[in-house]
């Protein structure tokens, strides 16, 4: 009896030791670098694992990276394989989602398994990846949302469109944007002069002009959870939305949280969001222009945690983020350490 229930807990510890290294296989991804006009990949410590041999890289998403080679694209695997020919025209939206991505061949799009199988060729002018089992299509510059047997859900009658988020899309009507959900049922009416996706349960929406409209928060019922009003406020991420007090030219960007509450004071001349618990700032003077700010990196509180300042505002993806200093591209961990950087 002792014996079997041994070999049972030994059973259990080796099945849960198995079931962590496949999680941690699973999270792990690779990250694109240029390096004397081509593009490669390194894993997180920095080392190479595909050398710089493409002409142009995208990140992994779902296991595989488009690349371009020859003037044309294909997609690799984790291990740098070309395991889909550099066969396709323009990039579209670059990458795999839902299992299939859209690319273009001979002027006509389709979409594509990870074994480059065609799984679909929608009748359209232009495709856009899928996102939550839908896709937008655009028939007769009017916008139409398919599933992925192919079937039109919601029909071509739209003027704007983006992706399915959370479970709605917004989309544009008589020059006014409202959210539909999956069967094309408008949730939230056509009411607002600019809108974008829901993301942690909430969209930003604004009434009025760009310059001049205030913005605010509505739940996907409609209701207005956070009135502002904001100059500008940009979508949630991480819990966390920057809002701007002031123009776009004097004004000042800050955070809020989903209570409305400033958390962090618009101080700011330049943001991104919150990613894996960090966002880029600057100070820098807003006439000398976004491209020649100095950026740095704050956490929830405010507080600087990576004060050496970049070139240019990257977001930190599965623990790195693609910097540049004094010129040079580097590869940065969430402490500011350089894990990998560009030799000239």
């Amino acid at each position: 009896m002792k014996s079997t229930s041994l070999n049972i807990k030994l059973t259990v510890v080796v099945l849960f030791g198995l079931l962590c290294q496949f999680t941690v296989k699973a999270q792990e991804t690779l990250y694109p670098f240029i390096e004397k006009g081509k593009y490669g990949y390194i894993n997180k410590s920095g080392k190479v694992v595909v050398p710089a041999t493409f002409e142009a890289g995208d990140k992994f998403y779902e296991g595989m990276a488009m690349v371009k080679q020859g003037g044309k694209r294909g997609f690799i695997d984790m291990t740098g394989k070309l395991v889909i020919p550099a066969q396709y025209d323009s990039k579209v939206d670059g990458y795999f989602s839902d299992g299939v991505a859209c690319v273009k061949q001979g002027g006509k799009f389709s979409y594509i398994d990870k074994t480059g199988k065609t799984v679909l060729e929608p009748k359209c002018d232009f495709a856009y990846k899928f996102s939550e089992g839908m896709a937008r299509v655009q028939i007769d510059n009017k916008f139409a949302f398919i599933d992925k047997t192919g079937n039109q859900i919601v029909k071509n009658i739209y003027e704007g469109a983006y992706d399915f988020k959370d479970g709605l899309a917004r989309v544009q009507k008589n020059g006014k944007w409202g959210f539909i959900d999956k069967t094309g049922k408008v949730v939230v009416d056509f009411k607002y002069d600019e809108t974008f996706e829901f993301s942690d349960g909430l969209a930003n929406v604004r009434v009025g002009d760009e310059k001049t409209g205030k913005w605010g928060y509505i739940d996907k019922t409609g209701k207005v959870v956070i009135e502002g009003p904001f100059d500008r406020a940009w979508s949630f991420s991480d819990g966390m939305a920057c809002i701007r007090e002031g123009d776009f030219k004097t004004g000042k960007l800050g955070y809020i949280d989903k209570t409305g509450k400033k958390v962090i004071s618009p101080i700011y001349s330049f943001t991104s969001s919150f990613y894996e618990g960090l966002a880029c700032i600057s100070t820098s003077p807003i006439s000398s222009g976004m491209k020649d700010a100095k950026w740095q990196y704050i956490d929830k509180t405010g507080k600087i945690v990576i004060s050496k300042g970049a070139d240019f505002f990257a977001d930190f993806n599965k623990g790195l983020a693609y910097v540049r200093y004094d010129g040079v591209l580097t590869y940065i961990d969430k402490t500011g350490k350089a894990v990998w950087t560009e030799t000239k």
